[in-house]
């Protein structure tokens, strides 16, 4: 099986700006010449945190989001919205702020996509351990009213079975956490 041939990217429109997000129209040509037009949203881009701690305990935030209209237990995560900020700086304001913990070691552990076909926005995942606690700097009404929950690495994705852990981000990194601290992923 060969490379995927090439789809070239002719043009993009911004139809609307937002402060964080913006809709646009590109238009693209497939390999046997045809084009064709796609509408999604461009995102700067976020990142998302993997904490465990010394027991095996995963730090999650439950908070409320508004398109979803309820609370979601997720990783602590946040978007890349500070100029200049590279991803594992604003992983560890992240972390910091939303559930009041710093790590002495960090590791990139994937970067996901995050739904594809209607947004560039991608997750970058990192695996924090060695926590100590630190303080919070909640921003906004959903940080200020989320709470954290520990569970069991080994129990996470029993969550996501029963439906009570239902954001993508969140189970891919801590699948692959999970690789790392069994030590059967270098």
């Amino acid at each position: 099986m060969g490379p995927t041939p090439a789809f070239e990217r002719l043009r993009t429109e911004v139809l609307w700006q937002g402060r964080r997000l913006s809709m646009a129209r590109v238009v693209v040509r497939a390999p046997d010449g045809e084009e064709f037009e796609r509408e999604f949203t461009q995102h700067p881009g976020a990142v998302g945190v993997i904490a465990v701690d010394d027991q095996g305990l995963v730090t999650l935030v439950r908070q409320f989001r508004a398109p979803l209209g309820t609370t979601v237990l997720e990783m602590p995560a946040g978007t890349c919205d500070h100029d200049g900020e590279d991803a594992l700086t604003t992983a560890q304001r992240e972390l910091s702020e939303e559930a009041g913990l710093e790590a002495s070691a960090w590791r990139r552990l994937a970067r996901l996509p995050v739904s594809p076909g209607v947004t560039n926005q991608e997750t970058t995942v990192f695996l924090a351990t060695g926590l100590r606690p630190c303080p919070t700097a909640r921003e906004g009404p959903e940080e200020r009213a989320m709470t954290l929950e520990q569970v069991p690495l080994d129990r996470v994705v029993e969550l996501a079975a029963a439906g009570e852990l239902i954001d993508a981000p969140t189970l891919a990194g801590v699948a692959l956490a999970q690789l790392i601290v069994s030590g059967a992923r270098p």
